[in-house]
């Protein structure tokens, strides 16, 4: 390919506008994504996502909006060897998504996502420390639609 036609996909790949496949559930800080969370303000009660999480029965319900932990420990983690049913993307071929269900550091609770780019089942155990990144999910003409994942933070031998 001639060194114009590179530079051209370049300058168009740079022109995607990088956007949530869901708004509203993270932050788009590529450095620091966080996940938005609830938490109830008179208790240490977390939900995620924050409008969907339901109320604590011992509180009064009103749910502040809070960002939740970056790191966290592997739960239980599983790949899925088919692809899912429409309406969900999928790549042709067909790659196995492999996820995994942590619990966040501070608010002890579990949030499922899909695991970082690069890392499959057998690169995971149980109790694994991970952190959040973006990764993409898919793009089209215009925008590359972002989610969030957990990378690992320590190889798998380490934990």
């Amino acid at each position: 390919m001639a060194a114009s036609a590179r530079s051209n996909l370049i300058r168009m790949n740079k022109t995607k506008a990088r956007v949530a496949a869901v708004e509203g559930l993270f932050t788009l800080d590529e450095n620091e994504p966080h996940l938005i969370g609830g938490k109830v303000i008179d208790r240490e009660s977390y939900c995620f996502p924050k409008d969907l999480g339901g109320t604590d029965p011992a509180s009064d319900g009103e749910v502040e909006e809070v960002l939740l932990s970056r790191h966290g420990t592997i739960w239980s983690f599983s790949d899925s060897q088919y692809p899912p049913p429409p309406p969900y993307p999928v790549t042709e071929p067909y790659q196995a998504v492999t996820i995994a269900a942590v619990e966040l550091d501070k608010e002890k609770m579990v949030v499922l996502g899909q695991v970082a780019d690069g890392f499959s089942a057998s690169d995971l155990n149980v109790g694994m420390e991970v952190e959040l990144v973006l990764g993409t999910l898919y793009e089209d003409d215009e925008n590359v639609y972002l989610v969030w994942k957990w990378k690992p933070v320590t190889p798998k031998n380490e934990v």
